[in-house]
This record gives structure tokens, C-alpha cells and sequence, in this order.
């Protein structure tokens, strides 16, 4: 039987990740990506895929979107109005009889109150109650989000951290992608709950990691508070970008990103690229 998978912020990283891991293993005939305007599906258009338009405010474009979808990957929305985009979102599904979802949630999501698992639980909680099929991915923390704290290391010779000794599970964006658009194109049974997290990794770990990358040598500081704002700063850093970093390491240094788990390797079906390879992949 011939099933439609949509993916959804499909021009995004994430999304584009795992549109691209998709077409290796459905037909591009079968899938619909999902962009929020013309503009920025332009680039969809030539990889051979159905393309719709549709944002997660217009209840209207995604009724229409998700018509004829029997399975979807949803990418969640930008902080703001996300749980009212994201009710939308869950009730046109319904709506429109999907009847799998893949959502991309986080770490540990119904067990920490912080800052970033908040809407994630909120969404969860939809999605579970709308009776439809699913599985949360709950990404732990991208590799590409620390590029600020690795290219100020590379500049200053210093990777500066305000996350103590707490772990992260780190792991590259497109193995993410990957591993949703495997459970999106489904095969094989997958768990309700996929805890999509790298080996547990501290900072120190990740400054060596760096240092085997480069070759540089280079110093891990542990800092607190407005210390490592202030350290950011002096290393070139805009205020406003440093106190967003030290809001994220203080969430870590809370233990909130700290999983074990081998559900990573298992949906990928391969272990995860090594951490001291994945950082010199993301540096470029």
C-alpha cells in the first residue's frame, strides 16, 4: 500500500536533514515537504518531491497541507506562540486523518520544568491525547549549538563552560535528522519514546575533543554566573548572545541534559560519529 510522509520546516536544518535521509529510503513520489512560503520553497522544488505551503499560525493552509498525509514528521515551531502553533498543528493532523506522528521534542522532556521542556511537554500531552499513533524524539543538545563557545575557544585558546561537571549528549544535526526520518519512514516498530542522546560527554571532554580536532592547544575554564558572561564578552562576544549561552549552561549545569541512553544507535542502526570527528565537522 502506498503511503504520503510529509515533513515538516522541511527548509530548515533539522527538517532538510531529514527530508534529504528520507528520499533514500521512500520514493520522492510519495513525500510532501512542507515550507512557510513560496520563497523559501523555492529550493524544495528540484529535489523531486510534492512541495505544500502551509505555517503553523494558518489552521487553513495546514488542513489543506496535510490532506492525503499518512504519516508526518513534526519539527517543532520557534518559542513564542508555540503551544497555540502547535495545537493548530495537532488538530488539522487529526483533522485531516494522519495517522502516525514523529515530534521532535526534548531531552528528558516529562521529567525537568526548565525553560526549553516546557512547550515540549505541553505538546507531547496533545499529541498523546489526540489518539493518534506516534513516537517523541526527544533530542538531547545538537553539536552546532556550541559553535559560539568553539570558535571563541579557537580564537582565545580557552573553551570557557558554566556547566560544571554535568553531561551533555551531544550529536550532530544530521544524525538527528537521520534518525527521524527513519522512524518516519517506519519498517520496524519504534517506542513511544525515543530518547535520541550521544554518549554522556562534559565540557572538558568536549575541550579535548576540540584540541584533537585542531591541534590546538586548548584550556577549559570553569566559570560561573556573570564570570562567564563577562569572559564571553571579552572574547568578542555581543552581551545579549553571552547571557543567552549562560542561561543554556546553567539548564546543564542543572543535570537536565544528562541521559543514558543507546536509543540513538539503535534507530540509526550505527554508532554515533565520534565526538572529536563530529567537532571537526562542524567547524567546516
Amino acid at each position: 500500500m502506498t503511503m504520503t510522509y510529509l515533513v515538516t520546516g522541511a527548509t530548515g536544518g533539522l527538517g532538510g536533514y531529514a527530508l534529504r535521509h528520507l528520499m533514500t529510503m521512500v520514493p520522492a513520489n510519495d513525500i510532501v515537504a512542507l515550507a512557510r512560503s513560496e520563497g523559501k520553497a523555492e529550493a524544495l522544488c528540484a529535489l523531486g518531491v510534492e512541495v505544500r505551503i502551509a505555517d503553523y499560525a494558518d489552521r487553513e493552509s495546514l488542513g489543506k497541507a496535510f490532506s492525503g498525509v499518512d504519516r508526518m514528521l513534526f519539527i517543532s515551531g520557534a518559542p513564542g506562540n508555540r503551544r497555540t502553533e502547535h495545537t493548530n498543528v495537532v488538530e488539522m493532523a487529526v483533522q485531516a486523518g494522519v495517522s502516525f506522528i514523529a515530534y521532535t521534542s526534548f531531552a528528558h522532556a516529562d521529567q525537568f520544568d526548565n525553560f526549553l521542556s516546557a512547550d515540549h511537554q505541553f505538546t507531547e500531552g496533545i499529541i498523546a491525547d489526540s489518539g493518534v499513533a506516534h513516537t517523541f524524539l526527544r533530542n538531547n543538545w545538537y553539536l552546532e549549538n556550541e559553535m559560539p563557545l568553539l570558535t571563541a575557544a579557537m580564537a582565545s585558546g580557552e573553551l570557557v563552560t558554566a556547566a560544571g561537571d554535568a553531561t551533555v549528549g551531544w550529536a550532530l544535526k544530521r544524525e538527528y535528522g537521520e534518525a527521524a526520518a527513519r522512524v518516519l519512514a517506519g519498517g520496524r516498530d519504534y517506542p513511544e519514546v525515543v530518547e535520541l542522546s550521544g554518549p554522556a560527554t562534559t565540557y572538558a571532554q568536549l575541550g579535548a575533543a576540540l584540541a584533537e580536532a585542531t591541534g590546538k592547544d586548548i584550556a577549559v575554564r570553569h566559570l560561573t554566573g556573570t564570570n562567564f558572561s563577562e569572559a564571553l564578552q571579552a572574547q568578542g562576544m555581543p552581551v545579549q548572545a553571552a547571557q543567552g549561552l549562560l542561561g543554556v549552561q546553567q539548564l546543564i549545569g542543572s543535570g537536565d541534559l544528562e541521559v543514558t541512553s543507546d536509543d540513538f544507535a539503535t534507530v540509526l542502526g550505527k554508532p554515533l560519529t565520534p565526538l572529536a570527528q563530529a567537532v571537526k565537522e562542524v567547524l567546516g
